[in-house]
C-alpha cells in the first residue's frame, strides 16, 4: 500500500452510525491497528427545531469523509415538544452543517452519500425544480473536493458539476454474490434464468445484470395516466410487457430502489399469470414506504420468493427478520473504497466488478 496522503478522518452522521462503525473496524483491520478514525461530532437541535453540528476534535490537515444517509426515516428530534423524523432535506442540511463546522481546516472533504440526496429529481419537466443538480452544484460551492454515491438513479446527473469529482459504485458483486450463495437451486442458464427490467430506465442495470449471469434480458414498460398526478407522480395504468417466454423460468427483476413496491408487485403477478417460476427481486435501496404487510403477502400467495437489499440506506430491524428479505451488507466495500483514497489509488476496479463476478461464478 503506498504512502498516506493526509491522516484519515471519518465523521459519521447519526444516519450512518452503524455504516461509519464497520468501516472504521474494517480499515482497523487493514491498517493493523487500534486508533479509531471516527471525528466524533454533536448534532444539536434547539426546542424550535434549529440545528447546528459540533466538532469534538481536531480535523485539522485530515483527509475527511462525511457520511449520511440521507434515507434514514428513524433518526427524531424534539421540535417544540413533538418529536419529528428526519427526511432527506434535514439530513442534507446536516451536511452542509458538518462542511462548515470544518471551516476550511481539513486538507480534503468527501461527502459519501449512498443514497444521492434529490437523486429522483434529477431532471425537471415543465415549472418543477431541479433539486439534485441544485444540491451538488450548492456542495462544490461550499468546498466539498469529492462525492461518492451507489447505483444513482441517473449517472448523468455529474454533468451538473463537471469539474468535481464525482464517483458512483454498482454493488452489482455484492448483491449477486448474496443471491448465489442463497439461491441453491437457481440456474444461470438462458434457459432456466431470465433478467426483468421493471421499466424503461432501468434497462441499462438490467442489461449490464444479464451480461455477467450470461442469460437474457426482459423490459416492462409503464402505461401512465397523464391527466391527473397521485404522490407526486401520474399514476400507472398498465405494466406491458417485451421479451423472451417467461414460462416455467426464474425470473430476477433488478432496480435501483424500491419505493411504495407497487411496481415490483404488479410485475411479479405479471409474471406468474405468466407461468414464472421464482420471482427475485434485487434493488440497491428498499424503502417500503408503505410498510412491509403487502409483501409479506406476496410471499405467502407466492408471487416472490426473496428480495435483496443494501444496509447503504436505513433497514428496520423487522425488516431484517422476514423471511423474504435478505440484507446485503456493503461496508466491507465502502471501506474499501475509502481506504484506497486515502492512500492516493485508483478505485477504478470497483467500477466495473465484470471480471470479479465472472469469477465467482466459475467457481
Amino acid at each position: 500500500m503506498s504512502e498516506l496522503n493526509h491522516e484519515l478522518g471519518i465523521i459519521a452522521l447519526e444516519s450512518c452510525k452503524e455504516l461509519g462503525d464497520a468501516i472504521n473496524k474494517y480499515i482497523q483491520n487493514n491498517r493493523n491497528c487500534t486508533e479509531s478514525f471516527l471525528i466524533p461530532v454533536e448534532e444539536i437541535r434547539f426546542s424550535n427545531g434549529e440545528g447546528k453540528i459540533k466538532i469534538s476534535e481536531t480535523v485539522r490537515a485530515k483527509d475527511i469523509y462525511i457520511l449520511c444517509d440521507v434515507g434514514n426515516y428513524s433518526c427524531t428530534y424534539k421540535m417544540f415538544g413533538i418529536e419529528n423524523h428526519k427526511g432527506p432535506d434535514e439530513h442534507f442540511q446536516d451536511i452542509k452543517r458538518t462542511v462548515a463546522a470544518i471551516r476550511g481546516k481539513a486538507a480534503r472533504i468527501t461527502v459519501i452519500m449512498p443514497l444521492l440526496y434529490e437523486s429522483r429529481q434529477h431532471r425537471r419537466k415543465g415549472r418543477e425544480s431541479l433539486d439534485c443538480a441544485l444540491a451538488l452544484q450548492e456542495l462544490e460551492r461550499l468546498g466539498v473536493d469529492e462525492i461518492i454515491t451507489f447505483d444513482v438513479h441517473d449517472p448523468n446527473i455529474q454533468n451538473a458539476i463537471p469539474l468535481l469529482s464525482f464517483e458512483n459504485i454498482y454493488p452489482t458483486y455484492d448483491i449477486v454474490k448474496a443471491i448465489v450463495s442463497n439461491e441453491k437451486s437457481l440456474e444461470l442458464d438462458k434457459d432456466k434464468l431470465l433478467v426483468i427490467s421493471p421499466d424503461t430506465g432501468a434497462m441499462d442495470r438490467a442489461i449490464y445484470y444479464s451480461s455477467v449471469l450470461g442469460v437474457d434480458v426482459g423490459l416492462f414498460y409503464k402505461r401512465r395516466d397523464h391527466s391527473t398526478i397521485v404522490n407526486g407522480k401520474n399514476p400507472i395504468v398498465q405494466h406491458e410487457y417485451v421479451g423472451r417466454e417467461v414460462s416455467g423460468k426464474d425470473v430476477l427483476i433488478v432496480d435501483d430502489m424500491i419505493a411504495s413496491g407497487e411496481s415490483v408487485l404488479d410485475i411479479a403477478k405479471e409474471l406468474k399469470k405468466r407461468n414464472a417460476r421464482n420471482v427475485y427481486v434485487a434493488s440497491t435501496f428498499a424503502f417500503f414506504t408503505e410498510g412491509l404487510e403487502k409483501f409479506g403477502k406476496a410471499y405467502e400467495d407466492g408471487l416472490i420468493s426473496r428480495i435483496y437489499s443494501t444496509n447503504l440506506t436505513y433497514i428496520p430491524e423487522s425488516l431484517l427478520n422476514e423471511p423474504w428479505f435478505i440484507g446485503v451488507d456493503l461496508s466491507q466495500l465502502s471501506a474499501r473504497i475509502i481506504n484506497r483514497l486515502n492512500h492516493g489509488r485508483s478505485i477504478a476496479k470497483y467500477m466495473d466488478a465484470t471480471r470479479i463476478i465472472h469469477s465467482l461464478l466459475n467457481k
